[in-house]
């Protein structure tokens, strides 16, 4: 996608930038590739920087209240200081690393319902910073994460929405100021005691935390309540795993036992058991696979509209 603007601090006659991905999709783990093209306006322009950074939707508290707004959690530096002559076109090349917690987006070719993804160009001139427009991004799931996705599929839950919740998770070692939650309907075999699960993933190059919360049903002299179970897989061995029994026999544990909850800035959890799972993985084949992922997209035009509050996205698993 490209999108293209004139800088508003500076009026018509202005630079203009263009910034360009060669593949609006990616993974964890990964780079997003791409130019950023300028074109010099009618006079000579002294240029302070250029960066571009990853934006998404993240829901926060304030005081017993709760709202979405947009945060930046990445940056990279394209150019430092430099002067752009009048009519100057430049197209400077980039590679931006993808963090590996960056919260997944699509699923199947659809977007999930409820996520956002952008990156975002700053371009500024004589202390005058123009934000740019936005590009879409699509972070499509490691073979780990796709791996524990069907399996909650072929267990027959049926996914609900996926949002981001500011805050650090209690135990788990987490870079990014949010995290991921992906939620579900219960499964037959479980509703009698559950009624959702959320799903979140903490991801790093060698491993994936696996945060399961149960809502759980109340009984006849009990309430209901939440249970949390925390598990860990690596990123080998993915095909050497039964995903359905482990993930089955992880859901079985977090529903039988009990967790607390911890908040740190927002939503934390802290893990019932900690046990560990079988391996998952991508090995080093997956660094440079080539992404062709189609379907799902928003239309790059209506980013923008999906930032300020409204949604998209299909559900996922159904085929």
């Amino acid at each position: 996608m490209v999108f293209k603007k004139m800088l508003s601090a500076l009026g018509v006659g202005g630079p203009s930038v263009d910034t360009v991905l060669s593949n609006p999709n990616t993974r964890p783990g990964l780079v997003l590739e791409g130019q950023v093209n300028l074109r010099g306006g009618e006079a000579a322009a002294n240029i302070e920087h250029i960066s571009l950074a990853l934006v998404t939707r993240v829901e926060m508290e304030s005081g017993d209240s709760e709202y979405a707004g947009t945060m930046e959690f990445h940056r990279l530096p394209v150019t430092g200081a430099m002067q752009l002559a009048a009519g100057q076109q430049l197209s400077i090349p980039f590679q931006l690393p993808v963090p590996w917690e960056t919260p997944i987006t699509d699923v199947y070719g659809q977007r999930l319902h409820g996520m956002t993804m952008g990156l975002r160009t700053e371009l500024a001139i004589a202390r005058a910073v123009d934000k740019g427009d936005l590009d879409q991004v699509s972070v499509h799931p490691l073979p780990v994460h796709e791996r524990i996705l069907e399996a909650f599929n072929q267990l027959g839950f049926r996914f609900k929405n996926a949002d981001l919740e500011r805050g650090h998770i209690h135990g788990v070692q987490q870079t990014l100021p949010f995290y991921q939650e992906i939620e579900f309907f219960a499964a037959p075999q479980y509703a009698h005691v559950v009624r959702e699960v959320e799903l979140t993933f903490v991801t790093n190059q060698y491993s994936v935390d696996v945060i399961i919360e149960c809502d759980k049903r109340g009984g006849f002299f009990t309430g209901g309540h939440d249970s949390f179970g925390r598990y860990s897989v690596q990123h080998t061995g993915v095909e050497s795993v039964d995903w359905v029994r482990l993930v089955d026999g992880w859901l079985n544990q977090t529903i039988s036992g009990y967790g607390s909850r911890a908040k740190q800035g927002g939503h934390g959890f802290h893990g019932g058991h900690g046990h560990h799972g079988g391996g998952g993985g991508m090995g080093g084949a997956i660094a440079g696979a080539a992404l062709g992922f189609g379907g799902g997209l928003l239309a790059g035009e209506l980013l923008e509209d999906a930032f300020d509050g409204g949604d998209d996205g299909g559900d996922f698993g159904e085929e």
